[in-house]
């Protein structure tokens, strides 16, 4: 094992560390132009410490792309977009089909004032 492979490990493994709070924290706002160009690094970086047969610092940096690309999915603004779009759709194919499938009245989700 050479130390440097130790060394690549630890300091991934501090990213790891200092990324958690951001993916923890549901008000974080993370750009796709931070998180992606990070993601794509971590990875890289990875295949490449693996073909050198630097495992740890592979594993190491694997687990940093992992964490920005969790970050990716949940804490872009985008991503929230998404999220809640899909959320309203999928509260309003609900609401249809508990209509469509039971006869009694279900209270519509528009209100009149």
């Amino acid at each position: 094992m050479m130390w440097q492979d130790l060394v690549f490990m630890f300091g991934s493994g501090l990213s790891i560390v200092f990324l958690a709070p951001t993916l923890r924290n549901a008000s974080a706002n993370v750009p796709l132009g931070t998180s992606l160009p990070s993601m794509g690094i971590g990875f890289v970086y990875g295949f490449t410490f693996f073909t050198l047969g630097m495992t740890l610092s592979a594993a190491g940096a694997i687990a940093s792309g992992t964490m920005w690309s969790l970050i990716a999915l949940f804490r872009s603004p985008a991503s929230q977009r998404v999220r809640t779009t899909t959320t309203l759709f999928a509260n309003d194919l609900s609401r249809w089909y508990d209509r469509h499938r039971s006869e009694r009245v279900v209270a519509d989700q528009y209100v009149l004032e």
